[in-house]
């Protein structure tokens, strides 16, 4: 059964956490942390977003971001597929790095 749409923030702010699938670990060094904080800004110059704050941990991140210009989901995707491309290019992998869908708590 697919799960309902989202409900819009009142006030236009998201938690968001991203998880490695099957919990596995995203940023193993810091050259890891830096490019998804890299990421993060370069894409946040398009799309206007705005970010509160972030937490990095080995297998998960959170974000707090405001709505930008564009959709979240949109947003979340461009820094999703430029992450994994650098991921999946380092360590020489393919495929998956994040769990099915975002988590977003209002």
């Amino acid at each position: 059964m697919p799960r309902g749409a989202r409900e819009k923030s009142e006030i236009g702010i998201y938690h968001i956490m991203i998880r490695g699938a099957n919990r596995q670990e995203i940023f193993h060094d810091d050259e890891d942390n830096l490019r998804i904080l890299e990421t993060l800004n370069k894409i946040k110059a398009t799309s206007e977003i705005k970010v509160y704050g972030w937490c990095l941990m080995g297998n998960h991140v959170h974000l707090l971001l405001g709505e930008g210009k564009e959709d979240l989901s949109v947003t979340m995707k461009r820094i999703g597929v430029s992450y994994v491309w650098y991921y999946n290019r380092k360590y020489k992998t393919t495929g998956h790095l994040f769990q099915d869908g975002l988590k977003v708590k209002r």
